[in-house]
């Protein structure tokens, strides 16, 4: 009976023990617990200001970036064709001609073309032209047609350049030779689809009149006011031509021999017959023209040897 007793008192003592030694165990786990949380508190804070100041950052980034595209223009990365007819075409008008007029003013009137270029806003044009006007001692003239020629171009919705090439000195003028080399020049700055030959003396009436190439070489002006607005002859391809790049290539462009008034017109036209093309034309109430009146220059007599 007493071995009994000490083997329960033993057994007793042995389970308050255990308890008390795992109540230690908790005391002290916890009490690690609580002095390492505290330790890590200052880190989270530390943590949550540096993740607050980089979203910050990014905000600001981002609201800044915002404002400054927000000061670009926006360009459209797609534009329908304009239309082969465009909205803004006046029809026939009287011309009248200021008793002068500036390079200023021209540029006042127009100031959306800028170094002669000009391409239309709403939609992508259907031809890229070039138009080339040989120059010399005709001040005046050049720039009543830009006058007249800048807004006309723009109302056709037509993607363009004007390129006027001068000829210096005293000797005789060449006007094909300028154009062969304006059409050459004006390659380099830009890949035309069309090139139109201008006079600088001759402005268009009538904007239905479009400056654009066809499937053959055409010839715009059918008549002006000088003639009774009538052709001056059957075979006349003269004043104002429109060219694509490969009806002008095959022609071999224009012949650089005719020195002087005329000849280099008739010329371009046999080389069309000889490449099997055709001269086309607008109607003759569209294709009409003012011819600004001056007097035949010193140094542009008429060639003898034209046709």
């Amino acid at each position: 009976m007493a071995l009994g007793l000490n083997v329960f008192n033993l057994l007793y003592k042995f389970k308050v023990l255990v308890l008390i030694t795992l109540f230690v165990m908790v005391l002290w786990t916890t009490f690690g617990y609580l002095v390492d949380t505290r330790q890590e508190i200052p880190k989270a804070k530390s943590m949550v200001e540096f993740f607050r100041k980089v979203t910050s950052l990014q905000q600001s980034q981002k609201e800044e970036k915002i404002e400054s595209t927000a000061d670009v223009p926006m360009v459209k990365s797609f534009q329908s064709p304009c239309p082969a007819l465009s909205p803004y075409l006046r029809g026939a008008s009287k011309l009248s001609f200021k008793p002068s007029v500036t390079l200023e003013e021209v540029q006042k009137e127009n100031p959306q073309v800028a170094k002669g270029r000009y391409h239309p806003m709403d939609c992508s044009a259907l031809q890229h032209v070039a138009i080339l006007i040989p120059h010399r001692n005709r001040e005046k003239h050049l720039l009543y047609l830009l006058q007249h020629l800048h807004p006309f171009l723009q109302r056709q919705q037509l993607d363009y350049g004007i390129y006027v090439i001068h000829q210096a000195g005293n000797t005789k003028f060449n006007r094909a030779k300028l154009l062969n080399v304006g059409y050459l020049e004006a390659l380099k700055e830009a890949n035309w689809d069309c090139f139109i030959f201008h006079d600088v003396d001759l402005v268009p009436e009538n904007d239905f009149n479009i400056y654009m190439c066809d499937t053959q070489p055409k010839h715009l002006v059918v008549g002006r006011n000088n003639t009774g607005y009538r052709l001056r002859y059957r075979g006349y391809f003269g004043g104002v031509t429109a060219l694509t790049r490969d009806q002008f290539s095959k022609v071999n462009g224009f012949s650089n021999n005719y020195w002087g008034w005329g000849g280099e017109d008739d010329d371009l036209r046999i080389r069309v017959e000889m490449q099997k093309m055709k001269v086309v034309r607008p109607p003759a109430d569209v294709a009409r023209y003012t011819m600004i009146f001056h007097n035949r220059d010193h140094g542009n007599e008429e060639n003898r040897e034209r046709g």
